[in-house]
């Protein structure tokens, strides 16, 4: 890939806004598609988006702004995917244009709720991108830290190493530094699951745990982590890398971390619904817990994912958090 590409970044979230803020140190043109048509013109008019990460400021200039997704597709060889995944197929059903022969990276950590699939393969059977241009973009690497350039570390994972390569350069600035990987499906596991720990973490702090239960919570997760990737996908991996314990680690006790934040509301007594609703944000281990658990059920034994179970049973089945953690305890060590 020695032809200079064009790369275009679908979402307008705190975490595409990060991305295209990363993306511009290097590039002189990021395609950005996002629905809001106001905040695309806040943003040409302002510099800044309004409603995430403002104190980012662009050069508009090398910005290709639109609210038309096809737009944004025809016109780039690397597309970014940072949409949240419960709405990520309601966006895709506005394309025209075929993704095949697009090189796709998904930066979205999460679980397709309508296949119950991890992005790469949801992309790969609903819209025939090979598997060999299908890329993850992961690792411990908050937005809003990535708005105060605070040195972050990214794992870019592909099966063609050159692609991960390119979008590596990318993505390499300052206060980021890069690394590949060729584990695209372990990867995306583990972004998809550290979510769900991040719950748990954030459950057991709204119930008045405290640190010293949290760091065994924490260390069974990457334990359950290893089982549950190993399973879906056995190659050689070392899951104390930052793509995997890292950002298990930041999910699980940053003060950024959305889902943390939902745990713990749930922990304090919230419903799922009056969670959601108050933060006004989405916290994607919610839909993850309920294929994650689905996985379980038919790949591996149910003692072996104690807090995926408890997690689910909290979530989706109404039971009592509190009662729940307390038999919880009892299965970690």
């Amino acid at each position: 890939m020695d032809k200079i590409v064009k790369v275009a970044v679908i979402g307008g979230g705190s975490w595409a806004t990060a991305i295209v803020k990363i993306l511009c140190e290097n590039l002189d043109y990021v395609g950005w598609y996002m629905r809001n048509t106001a905040a695309i013109e806040h943003i040409k008019r302002e510099k800044h988006n309004p409603n995430y990460i403002s104190s980012v400021e662009f050069e508009t200039e090398k910005l290709g702004l639109t609210s038309n997704i096809n737009e944004a597709v025809a016109e780039a060889d690397i597309l970014v995917f940072a949409i949240p995944s419960a709405f990520l197929e309601s966006e895709l059903k506005n394309l025209n244009v075929p993704l095949k022969n697009k090189i796709v990276f998904s930066a979205i950590k999460g679980i397709v709720p309508e296949t119950g699939l991890i992005v790469g393969e949801h992309f790969h059977n609903l819209y025939e991108v090979p598997f060999e241009n299908i890329g993850v973009i992961t690792g411990p690497c908050h937005a809003e830290e990535v708005a105060l350039e605070r040195l972050s570390y990214l794992t870019i994972a592909c099966w063609d190493s050159e692609k991960a390569k390119t979008v590596a350069k990318a993505m390499s600035c300052e206060y980021i530094k890069t690394k590949t990987s060729d584990d695209i499906i372990g990867s995306e596991y583990a972004a998809v699951l550290k979510n769900i720990y991040a719950i748990a973490a954030g459950i057991a702090h709204g119930l008045g745990y405290g640190d010293n239960f949290q760091s065994v919570l924490m260390s069974c997760a990457i334990r359950e982590m290893r089982r549950f990737i190993k399973r879906v996908h056995k190659i050689k991996r070392d899951v104390n890398n930052s793509a995997y314990l890292g950002d298990l680690l930041v999910t699980g006790y940053s003060v950024f971390s959305r889902n943390r934040m939902f745990g713990n509301m749930i922990g304090k007594g919230y419903t799922v619904k009056s969670a959601m609703m108050e933060m006004n944000m989405v916290a994607e281990g919610y839909y993850a817990v309920k294929s994650a658990h689905l996985i379980t059920t038919k790949f591996t034994r149910k003692s072996k994912t104690p807090i995926i179970n408890a997690v689910y049973e909290i979530l989706y089945e109404g039971k009592d958090a509190k009662t729940t953690f307390k038999k919880l305890t009892d299965k970690l060590d």
